[in-house]
């Protein structure tokens, strides 16, 4: 990942990603904000326990290093809903930001709105169809990802947005790893389909279930990046329910400016 710095506040991008032009992301760690513990300190959710008006002085920091315009949010579920916003309509954003509908993933084709997807454990996977203009941000938390909401994602940027999946890249964004993600329940919570990315008896490498779930998507291997560092391992840099129980959400971004 690249280290970038803008207005003091630091964020990393994905090298596949920043090769192109006219499109802006960032993956934010938890520092250069307001909040105090446990929500130390850039947090830009609003649904942990954090002041308010802190948050919103946060999420205007994140704003300022992305060229200014609409920051989009979701009221992230944990599930597989796909919102799109384009010129003319939106299925359940509201292009004002006056609302946060329930969803958990983002696709537009509009400049100036920035994809927001809150994080502290779950994954963020930024996509690009630099051809058609059109990105996306998904959130990928483990029962999403059960769902496989990274392919319904691409395929609704096909649909709605003539994406060829072969176009896209990706990136995914720091996150839980095969080091940390222990579900002692696995037997009864996840199906018998994906014990095979067990990194141990109970711990699972959902990195390597997105990256499968994008290849067999269309999207090109080559194409595709991990960050590859674990939020719980990483406390210092990011959030991490996991690790810290009562903490904030970092974001993850991508505009096209």
């Amino acid at each position: 990942m690249l280290l970038k710095q803008t207005n003091g506040i630091s964020y990393f991008q994905f090298p596949n990603l920043a090769a192109f032009s006219g499109i802006w992301h960032g993956v934010f760690t938890r520092h250069g904000g307001f909040s105090p513990r446990p929500y130390r300190s850039l947090n830009v959710s609003l649904g942990v326990g954090d002041d308010r008006e802190r948050v919103i002085k946060n999420r205007r920091l994140i704003l300022s290093c992305s060229g200014g315009g609409t920051l989009v949010f979701a009221n992230q579920q944990h599930g597989a809903k796909v919102l799109t916003l384009t010129a003319k309509n939106s299925t359940g954003i509201d292009p004002n930001g006056n609302r946060t509908p329930k969803g958990d993933a983002l696709i537009t084709n509009v400049r100036s709105k920035s994809l927001v997807i809150k994080v502290a454990d779950c994954q963020s996977v930024l996509l690009v169809d630099p051809e058609r203009r059109v990105i996306a941000n998904v959130h990928s938390g483990w029962r999403g990802s059960l769902q496989n909401i990274i392919a319904r994602t691409i395929q609704t940027m096909e649909v709605t947005f003539g994406c060829p999946p072969a176009h896209i890249h990706a990136g995914i964004g720091p996150s839980l790893g095969p080091c940390c993600g222990e579900f002692v329940n696995y037997k009864t919570e996840i199906p018998r389909a994906f014990w095979k990315y067990r990194s141990a008896e109970s711990v699972f490498d959902f990195w390597a279930i997105s990256r499968d779930q994008l290849e067999k998507a269309g999207v090109p291997k080559a194409q595709i990046h991990t960050d590859g560092r674990c939020t719980r391992c990483h406390t210092e840099q990011f959030f991490s329910y996991r690790g810290e129980g009562v903490t904030g959400r970092f974001a993850s971004v991508i505009t096209l400016t």
